[in-house]
């Protein structure tokens, strides 16, 4: 158990430290590459100091020449580091913008080139922030949310919420829906401990938008979604 608290220390100490570099280089650098090389490293060194391999498959799915929306289930920490280093492309992460508040972290996030703030309260702010966030997805952005929105308690596919499929039919972008298989058992939800395992990462064929139609577009497209992440759920 000790060995999981230094490894869990290491973590949030090394997060910290790639956030101040993100800071430090934000006034130099303007295109971007380099803050999500940085997001690639802290994922793959994260998950070699805490024992984790990745395997993927269907990346043959894939045109990294456009956007997408990358779409997954989500049952441990080790979610965000696991896709985020696993998959060649430059994914931003979309977070709630409350973050912002904590110190170091929360100013990497906003001020970092890989991060994508959304206001989850109501009223116009939370609007134009939706609406910002398409037009970064519609001109190149790569995006990774999760349907259920939170962790799963109990490792099991949780019911997806429409704020992805929003953000989709708002930017018109391909719904890339990812399988992510093996987390929960590495680290659940309210666990500090931390056992070494493999996550695989199961892609799928992107879903179009457009091609979807009907009076409740948006849930039509949440349920396919979900139903094919479910599909290729081994757990």
């Amino acid at each position: 158990m000790i060995i999981s608290y230094l490894k869990i220390l290491f973590a949030i100490l090394y997060t910290a430290f790639v956030a101040t570099l993100e800071l430090i280089i934000t006034p130099f650098h303007r295109t971007g590459k380099l803050f999500h090389a940085l997001a690639k490293m802290w994922g793959r060194v994260i998950l070699k100091v805490c024992g984790v391999k990745i395997k993927i498959e269907g990346l043959e799915n894939l045109d990294f020449a456009r956007s997408y929306i990358y779409v997954s289930n989500h049952a441990s920490q080790f979610d965000i580091p696991a896709v985020i280093a696993a998959i060649p492309d430059q994914i931003r992460i979309v977070y709630k913008k409350e973050l912002e508040k904590i110190p170091i972290f929360g100013w990497g996030l906003k001020y970092g080139k890989t991060y994508i703030g959304i206001d989850r309260g109501r009223g116009q702010n939370a609007v134009q922030s939706l609406e910002d966030a398409a037009n970064k997805i519609r001109n190149g952005a790569s995006v990774l949310l999760f349907g259920e929105g939170t962790r799963s308690p109990d490792g099991k596919l949780q019911q997806f919420k429409r704020g992805p499929f929003n953000l989709a039919m708002r930017a018109g972008v391909p719904i890339v829906p990812v399988a992510i298989n093996g987390s929960y058992k590495i680290l659940p939800k309210h666990s500090f401990r931390i056992r070494p395992g493999t996550i695989t990462l199961v892609i799928s064929s992107p879903v179009i938008p457009q091609e979807i139609s009907g009076r409740e577009t948006e849930l039509l497209l949440r349920d396919q979604v979900r139903s094919v992440i479910e599909r290729n759920l081994r757990e």
